[in-house]
């Protein structure tokens, strides 16, 4: 298998905005005065774990009443999630769906209100009813599953989700979903939870670390970052490994061969992952709540890949072929912490079009990390994983100008698209954030040449990196849910767009014309 790297008005709590919800209809988006600039108000403020879980308290007292000022039927209960607020108070609450006391998967929806508790819109799933018989004997009972609610495509119906465990030819572990029809026993659907992909560093050159003292020795902890600690799986493949110790506070030399460097480089990696998101979205931690994951480096043996477990909440990384080149670079290690605030916010299902767009959110967000360390040993660039050299000729991982040229991935969206690996339906996302930030045709940029074509010919004129980092998280956080398609990201890209900038700016006009350049219309 190719490497690919994985894989206080918070609610509708009074009689007016539930009426307000009800005569408004469960329409999508907001609308923000035009701007050349981000609207100051409609950024996401940046909360701290004990405002995130206030805002989280608030919505949980009144889910009752907002389920039923969403028209939800008796039988169906929220969950609270996730919470975002922005700058204006206008707050986005994700929920979970029950029905039945049953899990609903593709349930899930984000509630949009404003300050004032006035409602601004909901964003499903689905908007299909669940009108689900729940009693009587299934015909097809697989072993060990659960009993569920399938939601996320056409009709909902009651159904099995089976997990089973199990670790693939390369070493990568695997968490199978098998969601199975519970009158008939047909498949419905399956995906993998499991997604693959001062120190002297193999990538990033002599950087300072933030580690732990006790008793005269040092750890590779970070408690200016939640706690995230490093640790050494030395070929294993199970378990935590052993936390980086060392009786001075210098990691690795630089090279593969001192088991440390690969500890340095995630060390690293991490925190440059962990203050991207708290500074530049207001975001502390993967989950928002200020909880650090950890790293495990050394895993395997000749081991040419890299993952995220939301099971153990960590990244992982193997040392390459001939264990020469950890897959320790800055963007794989974002790209893999992404995927943990992917699962957290958006939660999109890691299969079909919306698998597609989860990796290409970790792709977008790796190479944003990677502009914004400005580290002059791993130049922002938007190539993944130029540095770790997988296929042993220098040429990088996937390429987001035209993602093409690696072979397999795809430029433009089409008709079954969702049907190919997700490594590389991811392509039309990440070529549309290239050409939402940095335009079509041939450029220089940081010294690396460029050439971006379009599917219709036609040119695109880009906004800048930061502005389309802005406009993709907005959509990521407020916007996308578990069963968002291209479509559906389209959209969603453009009502943040219109939140940020406004709906006759710039901004939203480059992300529909960025969006037709893939054949996204």
């Amino acid at each position: 298998m190719s490497p690919h790297f994985s894989r206080p008005v918070a609610t509708l709590s009074t009689a007016v905005a539930a009426a307000a919800l009800l005569a408004a209809g469960l329409s999508t988006g907001a609308t923000a005065q035009p701007s050349a600039e981000p609207t100051p108000g409609s950024a996401p403020s940046a909360l701290s774990a004990s405002q995130r879980a206030e805002l989280l308290r608030d919505a949980d007292s009144v889910r009752a009443e907002t389920a039923e000022a969403l028209g939800l039927g008796a039988k169906e209960k929220l969950v609270v999630r996730d919470v975002v607020k922005d700058r204006d108070g206008t707050t986005h609450t994700r929920y979970e769906r029950t029905y039945d006391s049953l899990p609903v998967l593709g349930g899930d929806l984000v509630v949009h209100t404003a300050k004032s508790g006035a409602y601004k819109g909901a964003t499903r799933a689905t908007s299909k009813k669940i009108a689900v018989n729940t009693t009587g004997a299934a015909k097809a009972a697989p072993k060990g599953a659960r009993k569920v609610v399938w939601a996320a495509d056409g009709t909902p119906k009651l159904a099995y989700e089976q997990v089973r465990k199990s670790t693939e030819k390369d070493g990568t572990p695997s968490e199978l979903h098998t969601v199975t029809d519970a009158r008939t026993g047909d498949k419905l659907y399956e995906w993998d939870a499991v997604h693959s992909g001062q120190g002297h560093t193999t990538y990033s050159g002599d950087v300072e670390l933030s580690t732990a003292e006790e008793g005269g020795s040092f750890t590779l902890t970070d408690n200016d970052r939640g706690g995230h600690q490093t640790f050494n799986l030395e070929n294993g493949t199970s378990g935590t490994g052993t936390l980086f110790s060392a009786d001075d506070d210098e990691w690795g030399d630089g090279t593969a061969q001192d088991p440390e460097t690969a500890g340095a480089d995630a060390h690293y990696g991490a925190a440059v992952t962990w203050d991207y998101y708290k500074n530049v979205h207001g975001r502390e931690g993967i989950k928002g709540d200020g909880e650090a994951a950890y790293s495990r480096v050394h895993y395997g043996d000749n081991y040419v890949n890299a993952f995220w477990d939301d099971s153990c909440f960590c990244m992982t990384y193997g040392d390459g072929a001939g264990n020469a080149n950890p897959l320790t670079s800055i963007d794989v290690a974002a790209h893999e912490m992404t995927h943990g605030v992917t699962s957290h916010t958006a939660g999109l299902i890691y299969s079909g079009e919306s698998g597609g767009l989860n990796e290409a959110t970790s792709d977008i967000f790796g190479t944003a990390v990677e502009f914004n360390a400005d580290n002059p040993e791993d130049v922002g660039d938007y190539f993944i994983g130029e540095e770790i050299d997988i296929n042993g000729d220098g040429t990088p991982l996937r390429y987001m100008d035209q993602p093409s040229k690696d072979g397999a991935s795809k430029d433009d969206w089409y008709e079954g698209i969702g049907g190919i690996d997700v490594h590389y339906s991811s392509g039309v996302a990440n070529h549309f954030f290239y050409l939402l930030s940095e335009g079509s045709g041939k450029k220089e940029i940081n010294g690396v040449e460029y050439d971006s074509p379009t599917a219709d010919g036609e040119p695109v004129t880009g906004i800048g990196r930061d502005k389309a980092e802005q406009i993709w998280f907005k959509a990521l956080t407020t916007y996308m849910t578990s069963t968002t398609d291209y479509a559906d990201a389209r959209q969603a890209t453009l009502d943040a767009a219109t939140d940020l900038y406004g709906a006759d700016s710039e901004e939203f006009q480059a992300t529909d014309r960025a969006w037709a350049g893939v054949n996204v219309k």
